[in-house]
């Protein structure tokens, strides 16, 4: 089981390098051709979401993106460090002015994009932030000796 973990600053900027990172390591794990374009799009959605949960939060710590290569299976994983259930469900208003309710709807529409575009993705949300989980089928090629 091979790992790549990246970490960025919580800036919308970082955004496209992890999507290239994970577009690279899911080639590399095996993942179809064709569902690449759908692994860029939803590590790009949920990293979107994570910046924009520490800019709403003022929390300045990276969000963490885990890359797992397995057998039959390549996961991802992006994390937040929200702390409560609900990640910007729980939020109020930050210093902009971004209220709770265009935060929550924000929050619905990017995790109904990536329930969209990924058939096994797990939502979790606790006192040390949120992850989403999303995983796809990987046929690696076979190790030549």
């Amino acid at each position: 089981m091979a790992t790549v973990e990246l970490r960025f600053s919580a800036l919308p900027e970082h955004v496209r390098t992890a999507r290239l990172v994970a577009a690279a390591v899911a080639r590399r794990a095996g993942v179809d051709e064709a569902v690449l374009d759908e692994v860029r799009l939803a590590v790009g959605e949920a990293c979107s979401r994570a910046v924009g949960l520490h800019e709403i939060h003022g929390i300045t710590a990276p969000v963490r993106v885990v890359l797992v290569e397995d057998e039959k299976q390549f996961s991802i994983e992006v994390g937040d460090e929200v702390p409560g259930p609900g990640g910007a469900a729980a939020g109020g208003a930050d210093a902009e002015g971004i209220g709770e309710n265009d935060a929550e709807g924000e929050d619905e529409m990017g995790l109904a994009v990536i329930s969209g575009l990924v058939d096994d993705v797990e939502v979790t949300s606790g006192e040390t932030g949120g992850r989403i989980r999303m995983s796809w089928p990987a046929h690696p090629a076979p190790v030549l000796p």
